[in-house]
């Protein structure tokens, strides 16, 4: 590795959608905007709600809390720069800023993937080993265990960054997406790619595909639970409680494995549809999350009910 930064590369250029026309910048910047006011909003709603709200102070929902705070890090992340991108055609982003964000993007994306595993355990030991919940997950626990999901991604992300940075940049400094990632940085880099993108491929497999690996047996442990169940409605009870997280879950990991999947079997997409399928597993999800919490899970709807009623309107209509 070059011995400090070498690049003639200043800033790079963040193409976003590459085939877009121009005439539609606007709109697909309105519509960008719209995606991060509504994650803003859905998810602050969410930290306002268990702040208010002593009822939500559970394990469940401190889990809640810190994916909420993941998907508004993350969309801050990534949405303000591609907005500018096309309200103001400013698409460039200076060389250090780059690699910051490329920091943050997979030091989030990790975070989230180690909060849904904590979310798959919660309905695991909720399920499988009811009676030993109050005591193997305590609120404290979820704390310290959240925390050391935050404290551990830091690390080895790190570690990416720094053997990404000194690389010679010295040919294109156009990156085809819309944020700064490993893969779209190191491509450009004027060296063998192999020793540094192979380590980093290994570990985003391993930060992937060890939780899921766990949520999968999580859930099918709870399937086995379920089905020995004799009662009906108690099938539906049961699973009612692990609807909301599978949801989430489901939209976190399945539209990431498909791309994996797809370009180990040789599908090709396009460069603009490569770019859309992930803006859509990226963004999608942080804008979901807060209406699936609130329409599914019931103490998270009662409070939110509760914060509606006292509104000066409804205090107004009652009198």
């Amino acid at each position: 590795m070059p011995e400090g930064n070498h690049s003639t590369v200043t800033e790079f250029i963040l193409t976003g959608f590459p085939g877009l026309h121009p005439e539609y910048h606007g709109l697909v910047s309105a519509v960008l905007f719209l995606v991060y006011v509504l994650t803003l909003t859905g998810n602050v709603t969410i930290l306002l709600l268990f702040a208010t709200n002593r009822s939500l102070h559970k394990p469940m929902y401190y889990i809640i809390l810190n994916l909420s705070i993941c998907d508004i890090l993350f969309s801050t992340t990534t949405l303000p720069k591609i907005i500018s991108r096309y309200w103001f055609q400013s698409g460039t982003i200076s060389f250090t800023a780059c690699f910051v964000q490329m920091y943050f993007v997979h030091y989030l994306g990790t975070v989230n993937s180690l909060i849904l595993f904590l979310m798959a355990f919660d309905r695991y030991v909720a399920v499988c080993h009811p009676l030993r919940y109050p005591i193997i997950l305590k609120n404290s626990t979820i704390q310290i265990l959240s925390i050391t999901a935050w404290i551990m991604s830091q690390l080895s992300n790190l570690m990416i960054v720094i053997r990404a940075y000194p690389l010679p940049y010295c040919a294109s400094n156009i990156i085809n997406h819309c944020y700064c990632d490993h893969i779209g940085i190191t491509i450009l880099a004027c060296t063998d790619r192999a020793p540094y993108g192979f380590p980093a491929f290994v570990f985003a497999m391993f930060a992937l595909l060890g939780p899921l690996a766990f949520i999968m047996f999580s859930y099918c442990s709870i399937i086995i639970v379920v089905l020995k169940i004799p009662n009906v409605q108690g099938r539906k009870k049961t699973l009612s409680t692990c609807s909301t997280q599978l949801i989430i879950i489901a939209l976190y990991y399945l539209p990431r494995c498909f791309v994996y999947l797809a370009s180990n079997v040789g599908l090709e997409f396009s460069a603009d549809m490569r770019v859309v399928i992930i803006m859509l597993y990226s963004l999608f999800p942080p804008m979901m999350n807060p209406l699936i919490y609130c329409l599914r899970a019931k103490d998270m709807r009662e409070s939110l009910w509760k914060q509606f009623n006292r509104s000066p309107a409804n205090l107004n209509t009652c009198i």
